[in-house]
């Protein structure tokens, strides 16, 4: 059987997003440990792109393709970003990862396990180089600073 698996990084519209305390139209960031580590956010959109693009080329045959987008900013570059484009300051709150431990830990059932898992993974960074997956796949990556303008 041939298969294709697709590994996206975080997706920016979700992580970046009222949903998970990132509210751009209320200069507000919920920002998961120290927000100091780098992630390539990516945009659903590309994972798409990807998925699509992946249908007829032999480099996604029997492959594990990682994705991610085209810079890795740490959660606070990003804050940095969305600033800019709004042209004010953002209040920022710090979600320690002692605390996600403890809610990955003292969770009940597996569905708050993944997500204190997921922001705990969030917390640590996940950069991923896109060279030679693009050399494969011509897909053109949406930018933080793009999804920002987007938004604000």
């Amino acid at each position: 059987m041939t298969y294709t698996i697709l590994q996206p990084t975080f997706f920016m519209e979700v992580w970046l997003s009222p949903a998970l305390g990132f509210d751009a139209a209320q200069g507000t960031a919920q920002v998961y440990g120290s927000g100091q580590h780098k992630i390539s956010w990516i945009s659903f959109q590309d994972v798409a792109e990807f998925a699509i693009a992946s249908l007829d080329n032999p480099a996604a045959r029997n492959a594990v393709i990682k994705l991610g987008g085209p810079e890795a900013l740490s959660p606070l570059e990003v804050v940095k970003v969305f600033e800019k484009q709004s042209g004010r300051p953002f209040t920022v709150q710090h979600v320690p990862e002692e605390q996600l431990r403890a809610q990955k830990e003292g969770a009940t059932d597996s569905l708050p396990e993944s997500f204190a898992g997921l922001m705990l993974a969030y917390a640590q960074g996940n950069v991923v180089d896109m060279r030679a997956t693009l050399q494969n796949f011509p897909v053109r990556l949406r930018s933080v600073g793009k999804y920002a303008s987007q938004i604000v």
